[in-house]
């Protein structure tokens, strides 16, 4: 018994602490990707109506006189004891910015995640079911035009449509601050608001789903022991689900992680369609603001969440084939 979960011990911390180390690379290189773009913020603070001399004081008084290294290396001190800086244009500590947003953005990936997930794994299974067949190529179809739309342009057409012509959902926001509602009337609420902006961002990342749960369950469809199983008189959901998809997982799993970094970034397009309260709309205010501690908070807690999402992907792998762990 102990034999077995060495190797699972040892997968586990030598995966810790790669990502760990990429994690350091990572704040390293978007601290300096942030700084050595165009711009200045001493501007945002000061304004653009102050002397030479009132400049430097604000340069000095923030840090932003000192070498680029020496700099890194106080970022680098300050995140390793949890401290993030204090924002430039918010003038609140970037954590507390950053976390006033965590949840509207937690609500809306993770929705939009397990409605990608569990529709694009579905509609792929169904059109290898139906390989060649006028359902198979409408699903392969749409997918391709899914992929091919930008999410800012889906995003409108879904506001003209079911907000603005047939009002079914509001128009932007987490939830109606003028309603003063509470407890289960509040949730729903919470909702209605929730539907567009997620159902969009989960149809741009839908189609990747599809065409790999497609491809992969064609091949593990023609294998020996389906056939095998449908001669068992194993019924058509048990062939597709437990013998069929189980096998194929493997690859759709993986895509799962790659997948939170891209609805990160769509997040972004999707929460300024519909003034959606967000990380995503933070930091398209933080670049405008040219706030740098904000930009580098996020940019932290993304490079975590991706990375984090990754090694979950990793050690999900031994769930559906254990052998994994031990190579």
């Amino acid at each position: 018994m102990r034999i077995g979960r060495l190797p699972r011990l040892s997968f586990f911390v030598r995966r810790m602490a790669q990502s760990a180390l990429l994690i350091v690379v990572l704040i390293c290189l978007n601290f300096l990707l942030i700084h050595l773009a165009p711009g200045d913020p001493v501007y945002l603070l000061a304004g653009q109506s102050g002397d030479a001399a009132y400049y430097e004081f604000i340069r000095h008084k923030f840090g932003l006189d000192q070498p680029l290294v020496t700099q890194l290396g106080i970022y680098l001190s300050n995140v390793a004891r949890g401290d993030l800086g204090f924002s430039l244009g918010f003038q609140q500590p970037v954590s507390a910015v950053i976390l006033s947003r965590v949840p509207a953005t937690l609500l809306l990936m993770g929705s939009a995640l397990v409605v990608s997930a569990v529709a694009g794994v579905w509609l792929g299974v169904r059109a290898a079911q139906k390989q060649g067949s006028t359902v198979d190529r409408a699903i392969v179809a749409g997918s391709v035009i899914s992929d091919s739309i930008p999410s800012f342009c889906l995003g409108q057409a879904a506001l003209l449509v079911f907000s603005l012509w047939l009002n079914l959902f509001p128009a932007q926001g987490f939830a109606d601050a003028g309603a003063n509602l509470s407890g289960l009337d509040y949730w729903l609420d919470v909702v209605s608001h929730l539907v567009l902006p997620a159902t969009t961002l989960a149809i741009v990342q839908i189609a990747v789903t599809i065409r790999l749960t497609r491809t992969q369950m064609i091949s593990t469809l023609n294998e020996d022991y389906v056939r095998t199983a449908r001669a068992k008189g194993v019924s058509e959901g048990g062939v597709l689900y437990r013998h069929g998809l189980r096998n194929a997982l493997l690859p759709i799993v993986t895509t799962f992680g790659g997948e939170v970094g891209m609805l990160l970034s769509g997040a972004a397009l999707i929460e300024t369609v519909f003034a959606y309260p967000g990380i995503g709309r933070l930091l398209l205010e933080a670049v405008a603001m040219r706030d740098y501690p904000v930009l580098l908070g996020l940019m932290l807690m993304t490079s975590v969440t991706v990375v984090i999402a990754n090694l979950l992907t990793d050690l999900c792998y031994s769930l559906l084939d254990p052998r994994i762990v031990t190579r």
